[in-house]
């Protein structure tokens, strides 16, 4: 019950997912999915989660408590390159499933959680990476320069269509909103509120952070414009040869 993306360009990452983690009939809960971490002047990392509840949580209060201790073995605040902070996301995934089931172990509930971990380490490029429940993990490429979790396939046509490296760092937020939202128009499993990050190249922090409701204006007015300028494309379609003035003329003549 989650849809989150990431999208890295030229000019930086944008981060963007919804919040509901529910969705019965008198029961609709939501939980923030985008949670940032950022030392500002050295490292900025935002984590988006998928899956499991209860491991998305253990594994973020994992991280919080490796950040406060004074010795450890690794934390987000040593990770030298950000592929050493996915796998160390990824080890914190596998080791919280592992908790969880022994404590579960006759339970059939699904504890895999995945994760998007995207941000920049100065001196390093930014980078996004998906880290499956397994603990494993794989970044964004120059021809696919978006990772997608949860409900993706009714987001991924605009991402397709318009996300290239070159693409404006606003321009990728309005298309990750719009990915959203049209998923939210097909899932009813995916809802508002919806969060969006902006992570510009070098800046080594998140410089716009929003939280979206439906009658947020600005929200509010993109679905409006969406919806209204997708009706309108669809209607300048070329038509088929029997729907042109010519074409009629001709059957008449046919037909006499």
């Amino acid at each position: 019950m989650t849809y989150c993306c990431a999208i890295k360009v030229n000019d930086g990452l944008v981060f963007a997912g919804d919040t509901r983690t529910s969705a019965g009939v008198d029961d609709v809960r939501t939980y923030n999915k985008v949670h940032v971490f950022e030392f500002p002047g050295d490292r900025v990392f935002v984590l988006l989660s998928a899956g499991n509840l209860a491991t998305t949580q253990a594994v973020l209060a994992h991280i919080r408590r490796d950040l406060e201790e004074p010795v450890v073995p690794m934390s987000l605040r040593l990770a030298r390159y950000m592929f050493d902070a996915a796998e160390y996301i990824g080890s914190l995934s596998v080791s919280a499933q592992k908790h969880v089931a022994q404590q579960t172990q006759y339970s059939s509930v699904d504890l895999r959680t995945t994760f998007i971990l995207g941000g920049q380490i100065q001196g390093e490029e930014p980078a996004i990476y998906m880290i499956y429940p397994e603990g494993n993990c794989i970044a964004s490429s120059p021809e696919t320069p978006f990772l997608q979790i949860g409900e993706s396939k009714y987001g991924k046509p605009i991402l397709d269509r318009v996300i290239r490296p070159p693409v404006p760092l606003e321009d990728a937020a309005r298309c990750a909103l719009v990915s959203i939202d049209s998923t939210m128009r097909s899932n009813i499993s995916v809802g508002p509120p919806i969060d969006l990050a902006i992570l510009p190249r070098d800046a080594l922090r998140i410089t716009h952070r929003l939280r979206l409701d439906l009658d947020t204006p600005f929200y509010a007015q993109l679905r409006e414009s969406w919806g209204r300028q997708l009706v309108a494309a669809f209607r300048n379609l070329p038509k088929f040869d029997w729907e042109t003035p010519d074409a009629q003329g001709r059957l008449l003549d046919a037909n006499d």
